[in-house]
């Protein structure tokens, strides 16, 4: 009856949370909100007995993920006005979007419907829980069974970084980028100048 409260509890307030980040105004309430949904979602994977996911939840998500967006957002002059003029634009296309994942969701919950029977010859066993901890058992599935997927999103993450560092170097006018050779090769002769001003005429 306790796991089943806390279960309840959890998931309400993750989802609460969940909807609070795309409804919240404020870009630094969404992070907040973001960093709840995390500790939750921690909280649930506890009452599965996965604490090393929830660790790692909490580690690498809530301590460096969420914490980085905070900075960002923080640090970043970002114009909202002009964000929203854009959104009747991009409407048709987050409509599609929105509507495929709503059939992915239909299909995942009528997909839970379905006998574990007929189900259970495409799963790898679950070893026990007393037979082995469960951080041996992810990694048996993930750099066995699952190893080519797990390549595969470790590339798809290289992109996306090498794609966000061309996009942070790219020229774009009226931005000054910091160029350390040139810096380097500076003489005092072409940087310093000394002027000698006479007393009682100086600033």
């Amino acid at each position: 009856m306790i796991q089943a409260l806390a279960f309840y509890m959890f998931a309400l307030i993750t989802i609460a949370s969940a909807v609070m980040v795309i409804s919240a105004k404020n870009p630094v309430h969404s992070v907040l909100f973001l960093i709840l949904a995390f500790f939750n979602s921690a909280g649930l994977f506890v009452l599965l007995g996965a604490e090393f996911l929830a660790m790692i939840l909490v580690v690498v998500y809530v301590g460096a993920v969420a914490v980085l967006f905070i900075f960002v957002v923080m640090m970043l002059d970002i114009n909202f006005v002009e964000l929203r003029q854009g959104f009747l634009q991009y409407l048709p296309l987050g409509g599609i979007i929105g509507l495929v994942l709503a059939l992915e969701l239909v299909v995942i919950v009528a997909g839970s419907a379905v006998p574990g029977e007929a189900i259970k010859g495409g799963l790898f066993p679950i070893p026990a829980a007393d037979a082995t901890t469960n951080t041996r058992a992810l990694g048996e599935l993930i750099y066995t069974h699952y190893i080519f997927l797990f390549q595969a999103s470790g590339m798809i993450l290289l992109v996306a970084m090498i794609g966000a560092i061309v996009l942070t170097h790219r020229t774009r006018k009226g931005v000054r980028k910091q160029k350390i050779s040139e810096q380097v090769a500076r003489s005092p002769e072409n940087t310093i100048e000394v002027v000698q001003v006479e007393t009682g005429k100086g600033i």
